[in-house]
């Protein structure tokens, strides 16, 4: 992404962050009211009354798993436009790598997902927040185990595998998450860093927004490539150092 580009996505998203939080008061203080008052209802209902007061709270169970999606939903999305607090440090990235790896790898060979982690040695360490990094990584591994497990049993090769590996970049270390799956649809790449757009059945849509997000407000990106019937790489950089400030005045007003 150049440059500009990048800047101006970066102010539209500081105008979201800042109209979200007026559009979240307004949606939150319903939701709560509506919250109360089912379990106001839900208390006055018998479980061992009528057959309608049991029919009424099954309703009344259906409403509150609702509205507590509807706050998660709203929650995420906070989260995601008012951008997040991160606190970089310097450290290794194949230390870190080794860590979310070895944690998430039980999940894929339970599933019968081969892992490989494969780092170079003696990389510089990279200026990063471990917590947030960390979710980063876990999104684009979860999205690689569901590309890979999700497809019909016939499309299966019985190979399944996602390649962990670092190496040495220009301007830090890089990061490369791949996988042998179906690949990303051509019509659904370029909207694959949308806030909400998803092409999983039941997907937020704010996992591969909130990877890039984080990536790039550590001064770092976050790319793929994809090809149909081979599989996915998506691609990290991580800083050795911070990105140089841009010039006084360089950054565009949010859209009027």
């Amino acid at each position: 992404m150049a440059g500009g580009e990048n800047k101006s996505r970066q102010s539209r998203l500081a105008f979201l962050g800042t109209l979200a939080s007026g559009l979240a008061h307004e949606i939150k203080n319903p939701l709560s009211a509506m919250s109360v008052n089912l379990q106001m209802l839900r208390e006055e209902l018998d479980a061992q009354g009528s057959p309608r007061e049991q029919r009424m709270l099954k309703r009344v169970g259906v409403l509150e798993r609702e509205v507590a999606r509807l706050e998660e939903i709203l929650d995420g999305f906070l989260r995601f436009a008012r951008g997040y607090k991160l606190e970089p440090v310097r450290q290794s990235a194949n230390a870190l790598l080794r860590e979310v790896v070895e944690f998430w790898a039980a999940k894929a060979h339970a599933a019968g997902v081969d892992v490989q982690l494969v780092l170079e040695p003696d990389l510089p360490d990279v200026l990063i927040d471990a917590n947030y990094v960390k979710q980063a990584l876990l999104n684009l591994l979860n999205n690689a185990f569901d590309a890979l497990t999700q497809r019909p049993a016939a499309e299966k090769s019985g190979r399944e595998q996602v390649l962990v590996c670092s190496r040495r970049a220009k301007d830090g270390v890089e990061v490369l998450v791949i996988d042998n799956g179906p690949g990303i649809p051509v019509d659904a790449r370029p909207q694959i860093f949308d806030p909400y757009f998803s092409t999983k059945a039941g997907g937020s849509g704010l996992g591969l927004p909130t990877a890039r997000r984080i990536l790039e407000e550590l001064g770092g990106a976050l790319s793929f490539d994809s090809e149909l019937g081979r599989g996915t790489s998506f691609r990290l950089l991580l800083r050795t150092a911070p990105p140089p400030a841009p010039p006084p005045g360089d950054v565009p007003p949010p859209p009027g």
